[in-house]
């Protein structure tokens, strides 16, 4: 072989390579995420207090699909951040005396407390049992869902805490998610697994439906008396009477995995979120949609049925947390996961009809309505808090 042809079979191979890079390059490299959809300025938005401003008339970020939104939204306000520094925020709700909101930093075993006057963030329950969903009574009690403990709690007004539901049929419950208060006395919430993990709770002894190879070891890290329960029902939705009896109301097969809850302003109507499988689960779960029932004077929902299977622009949206306004509307949060613009919270009419989406950069976990005037939507999504003045007013307590 010549030296000519020598070099030429080099640079040959050399070509060769060169081509081959940029595909073993794609092979070894995760594709790039876009930027959120949310996210219409450049640079970026910044949705804290200190960002640019955005409101020259409407906020970008709030969407009309319906022209009835209009008249539930302020023109002139803007989404801001209030705060950020959770892992997994959840479970915000208003004390209307107090003139603060408090909501669950679930992983971080902690409830956190933004209070009006000046915005200040502090830490107002720790530990937290892993607290989940929280609202108010119509006492002004702080009703909390303690994924760890696995029981509802209320915490008086003299600072005592009573436990308002820890089984049911003498079988302990799974991880109580989302309350809701009735002016009857009584207090409904719902029963998925969800705690049964290490993230947000623990898991079950070895053997138990989230922990079947007992290789995990549930007491790791908890008090005395933490991480020694099994998981013993399937999913459900509970009243509490006023008398202190637990009833269930539906079933894992009328409802499986619900989630978030609330009640119609004249409390006839009862709205649940289904959610997708859970730790320890066995059937299919459900499928992120969002049901309604009516409510009779015997307080058993009857004539399910779905309100919307949460498909919006062909995009998969998840429900979480719900909550109504005065004239019915429903505002029920949004974690669309990649589907990057889909995150946030939507609005619908009592007829089920989508009226307009408020985007956020995160995915939104739970929502309620607060202020002085209950005027303002406060958003709990993924590591922060986003808080929007709206036209009208959140129903209920809290």
């Amino acid at each position: 072989m010549t030296q000519q042809q020598t070099r030429r079979g080099v640079l040959a191979a050399m070509g060769a390579t060169a081509l081959m890079a940029p595909a073993i390059v794609r092979a070894q490299t995760p594709p790039a995420l876009a930027a959120p959809a949310s996210v219409i300025s450049n640079p970026p938005r910044d949705f804290g207090p200190n960002g640019t401003p955005t409101v020259y008339g409407r906020d970008p970020d709030i969407i009309t699909i319906d022209p009835a939104f209009d008249a539930l939204t302020q023109g002139n306000t803007p989404i801001m951040r209030l705060w950020t520094g959770s892992l997994w925020a959840e479970g915000p709700a208003w004390s209307s005396v107090g003139r603060y909101m408090v909501w669950s930093d679930i992983p971080n075993n902690r409830q956190l407390r933004w209070i009006e006057d000046d915005g200040r963030v502090s830490v107002f329950r720790m530990p937290s049992n892993n607290s989940n969903g929280n609202t108010f009574d119509f006492q002004g009690r702080q009703i909390t869902c303690e994924h760890l403990a696995r029981r509802v709690v209320r915490y008086e007004l003299d600072g005592s805490a009573t436990v308002l539901a820890d089984s049911y049929n003498g079988k302990r419950l799974n991880s109580p998610n989302d309350v809701v208060a009735h002016p009857d006395g009584s207090y409904w919430f719902t029963d998925p697994p969800f705690g049964g993990q290490l993230y947000e709770g623990t898991p079950d002894v070895a053997g138990g439906p989230s922990n079947a190879a007992g290789k995990l070891k549930p007491g790791l890290g908890q008090p005395p008396g933490m991480g020694n329960m099994r998981r013993e029902l399937p999913t459900g939705c509970y009243r509490i009477d006023p008398s202190g009896r637990v009833d269930l109301v539906l079933s894992e097969e009328q409802l499986p995995s619900p989630n978030g809850i609330c009640f119609s302003p004249d409390y006839k109507k009862l709205y649940v979120v289904s959610s997708g499988r859970g730790p320890g689960d066995t059937g299919p779960g459900g499928k992120r949609d969002v049901h309604s029932f009516d409510v009779g004077a015997d307080n058993k929902p009857a004539n399910g049925k779905l309100f919307s299977d949460f498909m919006i622009d062909g995009i998969k949206c998840g429900p979480d947390g719900i909550r109504a306004d005065v004239q019915g509307n429903l505002w029920i949060s949004s974690n669309a996961g990649r589907n990057l613009g889909y995150s946030g919270v939507t609005v619908w009419s009592p007829e089920a009809k989508l009226l307009g989406r408020i985007r956020l950069p995160e995915g939104c976990a739970n929502i309620c309505f607060g202020g002085p005037k209950r005027n303002r939507l406060f958003m709990a999504a993924s590591q922060s808090i986003y808080a929007l003045y709206v036209a009208t007013q959140g129903a209920g307590p809290a």
